[in-house]
């Protein structure tokens, strides 16, 4: 009989945590784009690439843009097709637009569709939606993973709602917007470490948006590091947001700043590799309860350390050989 794999045993009826990489990296020109593709074909498959059609597209050329995006991502350029792609926000008039022209364009490639400045509920629902409607007319039958940021008031109120939204993959904070929305209220020194993580209305907001993506399978992923000349800047804001407030995921705007997040958001080797002893006699004994070094684990355990083994994949750590066969293979 064939060994019965993780997802398998231990996610019967439910949704899986999805296992993505622990870095996006954000590009908004052609120029860019191409570059971090190229970055990724380097350093293997560890982070996303999301292109901007919101900041990176030209007044007036927010068509063409789009267009560009849809060239690239159809590329060889484009090998490991973990790139996505930021739309308008939902006040903006060519935010249709950019569903028509990508739904149609990257519906089967692109990796996720991230949608910013929501205000409330209803406009992450509608934006969904539309997406939905158009995959559904064009005959796309994957479910086309959306990212919704967190970054206004209104946004932050409905977030546990939010959560719940169908094709739901990540939740971003924004921290920029967030903190401009305060009028003054939260200083500008906030926007940076050690600050970000101190003031209370934004740990308060980043401990909201973690634990509302936690309790619906939805990875919650941290904002940007300003400083791009200090690569251990981002590993220092990767780190805190990692165990102090529970992020899975942050983003990156400057090349140099990728390595250095996946780095830090990797679990240690030692768990990883007590997680591949567990889980390989866990499938040895058909997923039933197992001793390990003195103690009793069960599928309970075994959900955990799936996961330790899958964030392990996905940022880069080599799994030993036996349980790369039996998870990965």
């Amino acid at each position: 009989m064939n060994p019965v794999h993780p997802n398998a045993a231990l996610f019967q009826g439910e949704k899986p945590f999805p296992a993505i990489p622990a870095c996006e990296h954000f590009a908004g020109s052609e120029k860019l784009i191409l570059k971090a593709l190229e970055l990724q074909d380097k350093l293997g498959p560890v982070f996303d690439i999301t292109c901007d059609c919101e900041d990176g597209a030209p007044a007036g050329r927010e068509k063409e843009h789009a267009e560009m995006i849809v060239r690239v991502q159809n590329s060889a350029a484009n090998r490991h097709r973990m790139a996505g792609v930021r739309i308008h926000d939902y006040s903006h008039p060519a935010w249709r637009q950019d569903v028509d022209i990508l739904v149609a364009g990257l519906g089967e490639v692109a990796a996720y569709i991230t949608l910013p400045k929501a205000t409330e509920y209803a406009h992450a629902a509608a934006m969904i939606a539309y997406i939905q409607d158009k995959a559904a007319q064009l005959g796309i039958r994957r479910e086309i993973p959306i990212h919704v940021l967190i970054e206004t008031h209104g946004a932050l109120r409905d977030v546990h709602r939010i959560a719940t939204l169908p094709w739901l993959q990540v939740l971003d904070f924004g921290l920029m917007d967030f903190v401009s929305g305060h009028h003054g209220a939260i200083p500008a020194s906030a926007m940076r470490s050690p600050g970000q993580f101190e003031h209370r209305l934004l740990a308060r907001a980043k401990g909201e948006v973690v634990a509302a993506a936690l309790a619906n399978g939805v990875i919650p992923a941290h904002n940007v590091t300003l400083d791009l000349k200090n690569p251990y800047a981002a590993y220092s804001d990767a780190r805190r947001a990692r165990t102090e407030f529970g992020f899975l995921r942050q983003w990156s705007i400057y090349p140099t700043q990728i390595q250095p997040i996946v780095d830090a958001m990797k679990p240690e080797h030692g768990e990883v590799e007590t997680a591949a002893a567990i889980l390989l006699a866990a499938q040895k004994a058909d997923w039933g309860p197992i001793q390990h070094a003195g103690e009793l684990h069960d599928r309970a355990t075994y959900r955990y350390y799936w996961e330790v083994l899958q964030k392990a994949k996905v940022t880069g750590i080599a799994l030993h050989g036996e349980a790369e066969k039996a998870f990965f293979g």
